[in-house]
C-alpha cells in the first residue's frame, strides 16, 4: 500500500466469504451477512462483493462528478450516478468483472454532460483502478 495514503478502509471478511459469511468494517459502521445472489444459484438475502463494489464505484464516481462540476464552476440541478457491475467467467477457469456507469444529470446540456463525465472518470480513484484492467462503459443522460 502507498505510503501516502490520505485514508485507507479497513474491512474483514469471515465465515464463508459470499456464501453466508460476514464482511465488516474496523469501526463498526459497515456489518453485513453476505450471500451468493440468486442469479448465481444462491440463496440471496444477502448482500454481495459485486453490489459492495457497485455501490462504491457509484459513490465515489458522484463525489469525482460533482467535485469536478464545482472546479469548472458548473451547476446542475440534479444527478444520480448508477453503476452496475457484472460477474462473468473467464475462458480460465477464473472470475472477471465488468461495469456500466449510467450518469444523469438536469440543467445542462448533452455536451457538458458528457465533459463532466469524461473528466470525472478520469479522476475518480475506482475509474483509474479499473482502467484498462475490466471493460466499462459510461454513459451520460441529461434530464
Amino acid at each position: 500500500m502507498a505510503d501516502n495514503s490520505i485514508y485507507t478502509a479497513i474491512a474483514t471478511s469471515t465465515g464463508d466469504g459470499r456464501a453466508g459469511g460476514r464482511a465488516a468494517t474496523d469501526d463498526g459502521t459497515l456489518d453485513l451477512t453476505l450471500a451468493v445472489p440468486t442469479a448465481m444459484g444462491g440463496p440471496g438475502g444477502g448482500t454481495n462483493p459485486e453490489q459492495l463494489f457497485a455501490a462504491g464505484w457509484a459513490a465515489c464516481f458522484h463525489s469525482a462528478l460533482k467535485g469536478v462540476a464545482a472546479a469548472r464552476k458548473i451547476k446542475f440541478t440534479d444527478s444520480a450516478v448508477v453503476a452496475e457491475v457484472g460477474i462473468h467467467p473467464a475462458d480460465d477457469g477464473a472470475y472477471g468483472l465488468s461495469a456500466a456507469l449510467h450518469v444523469e444529470l438536469a440543467g445542462v446540456d448533452q455536451s457538458t454532460a458528457d465533459q463532466l463525465v469524461e473528466a470525472a472518470h478520469a479522476v475518480c480513484p475506482y475509474s483509474n483502478a479499473t482502467r484498462g484492467n475490466i471493460p466499462v462503459t459510461i454513459e451520460a443522460t441529461v434530464a
